[in-house]
């Protein structure tokens, strides 16, 4: 079956008792036994669940992937992927990170006892050099496209690095792209990640994350986490992402469309510095992007030409557009990340990166998009 196919119908075999097309909610935490240890393979909800089980079912298909872990948050699924390691182990860090993962790694594995090194930029050779600089490096932490920079890393290429240089897992955050847009997996990588909160669940509505693995073993310890560390989503939570997938293919299309023709339309507007889109040819990361993504994201970054105080008026304007922390949601959201998703990054190395105080994240809903350009152009005048 092809991907759309796959998101409508994985894990949502009709219920056999009663014939009900959506199967049934599974709220119990806890299940009968015939005889102590003797079950029908369902013991406790926090081990095992009816519902979760039919989303990790979706997550892996769709990605590809042999197995999937649920997990409450995006971030719950990052930290158990780094409680794999070992204290003294090694990980790569990209050069463009989502606030919480820089956190994370930083104010709570760095401590712990991980060693960490961030690429220098998208480029695989700047994997390379990073690479060499650990002791032991066990893992490669990859997001694209980026954020906020939606810079674009060559998946493929890094993975061939990674794997001539060293016998490191690599991790790519698809949250941004989706599997319908890329599927690292089948690029080389070891494990996808994602916020389940954003584009997976579409609506705004829904916390959760996973963690899709290659193969069954390779996921063998991150679900022992799963259930030995109680990370786990709830039912309902589950229900909502799975509705979600159902129209993932559908809203990513327009989500695309609408950014593509809006970042066109922001080039050489007056108050603007840059538009970061890879779907414009200027963009260093196009052809990559080309190469490996179906299209191009639904995500924009903008900066205002005269910084901080233009970049909080704008937000401020904007009617169509909510000024909110968040993504990947049918209605479109801008956030500031210097003071918002990015406000854990020191302000100097927010800077040295890209990260100025005029900057400005885009997520593109589905929206008529001649709403949404209206309303930057009188947000920005």
């Amino acid at each position: 079956m092809k991907f759309s196919t796959r998101a409508v119908h994985t894990g949502q075999t009709p219920d056999p008792t009663t014939g009900a097309v959506i199967p049934p909610l599974y709220i119990s935490t806890t299940y009968e036994q015939d005889s102590p240890g003797v079950h029908k393979g369902y013991e406790y909800s926090r081990s095992q669940n009816p519902t979760r089980e039919s989303l990790e079912a979706a997550l892996a298909s769709l990605e590809e992937g042999e197995a999937c872990a649920a997990f409450a948050s995006g971030l719950a699924a990052t930290n158990a992927v780094l409680q794999i390691l070992q204290p003294g182990d090694g990980i790569v860090a990209g050069h463009d990170l989502y606030g919480g993962t820089f956190r994370l790694l930083n104010s709570v594995f760095k401590p712990w006892g991980l060693e960490i090194v961030r690429s220098e930029s998208a480029d695989p050779d700047a994997y390379k050099t990073a690479l060499a600089a650990l002791k032991r490096p066990r893992m490669v932490w990859i997001e694209s496209p980026t954020n906020p920079l939606i810079d674009i890393v060559d998946i493929a290429a890094v993975c061939e690095v990674v794997k001539a240089n060293s016998d490191a897992h690599v991790i790519v955050d698809n949250t941004f792209a989706t599997p319908y847009l890329q599927q690292p997996l089948k690029l080389g990588a070891d494990y996808v990640m994602h916020s389940t909160t954003k584009y997976l669940g579409g609506h705004s509505d829904v916390i959760g994350g996973a963690i899709i693995a290659r193969t069954e073993k390779l996921l063998e310890p991150i679900r022992y986490l799963q259930n030995a560390a109680g990370l786990i989503p709830g039912p309902f939570d589950c229900y909502l992402v799975q509705r979600g997938l159902k129209t993932l293919a559908l809203r990513m299309d327009r989500h695309c469309a609408n950014a593509q023709q809006l970042a066109e339309a922001l080039t050489g507007m007056k108050g603007l510095a840059r538009v970061m889109y890879p779907g414009l040819p200027d963009h260093p990361g196009y052809a990559v992007a080309k190469k490996q993504m179906r299209a191009f994201g639904g995500m924009i970054s903008i900066e205002l030409a005269d910084g901080f105080e233009a970049a909080k008026a704008f937000c401020s304007k904007v009617n169509v557009f909510t000024l909110a922390e968040s993504l990947g949601g049918v209605e479109s959201l801008c956030s500031h990340p210097p003071s918002m998703t990015h406000a854990s990054v020191p302000a100097e190395e927010r800077r040295a990166r890209g990260i100025n105080d005029g900057f400005v994240r885009l997520s593109v809903g589905i929206e008529d998009v001649d709403d949404l350009i209206a309303d930057v152009r009188q947000a920005l005048a």
